[in-house]
Order: C-alpha cells, then structure tokens, then sequence
C-alpha cells in the first residue's frame, strides 16, 4: 500500500470502525452529556465565578475539536488489508532502521498515523520526515531524509513487517 496523497490515511477495517465508534459517541451521548454538565452548572448562578461552567465549556470545546479530527481523518481514510509482507516499506509496517548503517545504532518503530499510536511501539507518520524517506525502501537498501536543520541523513532498511498489534 502506497500513500497517494498527504491526506490519506490507510486505516484497517478494524481501526476504521473503532475511530468510527468513537465520532458516533462523540456526536451522540457525550454531546448530551457535555450539555447536561453545561446546564446544571448555568443555574449555579453567576457565570464569571463558576469553575464548573467554565470547566465544562472547556471539556466542550476539546471534544468538539476531537470530532472534526476524526471527521477529516475518516473522510480521507482508506480502508483495506494490512500491507503485504514483501520487504518493501509501507504505511502500516514495523519498520527497524540502522543509523548511517550502523547495525548498533537502531531504532524500530510503526510507520502509521498516530491514531494507530500506542505505548507498545514508538509511532512515526508516513508524513514525517523518516517516515517519508523509508516508503517504498526494500530491507537491505539504504534511505535518505531530511532533517529539520536541513542537513540529510542516511539509514538503512534492516525489517519491515507488517503490524499484528
């Protein structure tokens, strides 16, 4: 699996729905909820002195922001199977990369949006300056990027797997 566009986001089925489950909470119950909190807090009185109010609008305001996160991301997800185990570095692989072939050196991380992020494996976007220089790469072959002092560095491509997480 390819990025077509910067966009686009390669989500599987699984993770689509979850992502989905949670916009239809976010939309639904939690919005009354949110509201309920909003209202009760209102007829304490004076708003300017209100901690739950202010409180409450503020948790609003994060939630409302979370849901046109999610809109965006599902309205620009593509949904399918993991990526094929062929060597090559897509989107959705664990990938363990040697610092300037420095087989000591290494690091290995899962190339995927952050919503695929979780504290068993460090994350980095396909849109990421590593994440952009290793796609498409074959195990065995080296990849250059930018870093964001402008300078290049170099890696090579030692495993990429696709994700079981």
């Amino acid at each position: 699996m390819t990025q077509t566009s910067e966009n686009v986001t390669w989500l599987t089925q699984e993770a689509y729905n979850k992502l989905k489950d949670e916009l239809e909470y976010l939309t639904g119950p939690a919005r009354t909820e949110i509201a309920a909190k909003i209202a009760a807090a209102r007829e304490e009185g004076d708003l300017r002195e209100n901690g739950g109010y202010h409180a409450a609008k503020e948790e609003q305001g994060k939630q409302e922001l979370r849901v046109r996160q999610l809109t965006q991301l599902l309205e620009n997800a593509k949904v399918g199977e993991p990526p094929a185990a062929n060597g090559a570095v897509a989107p959705g692989m664990v990938v363990t990369i040697a610092f300037d072939g420095d087989e000591d050196d290494t690091l290995t991380f899962l190339l995927a949006s952050r919503e695929y992020a979780s504290a068993d494996i460090e994350t980095y976007s396909p849109q990421s300056p590593l994440g952009s220089g290793v796609i498409g790469h074959k195990v065995g072959e080296d990849a250059e990027y930018e870093l964001p002092n402008g300078k290049k560095a170099s890696v090579r491509i030692l495993k990429a797997e696709p994700y079981t997480g």
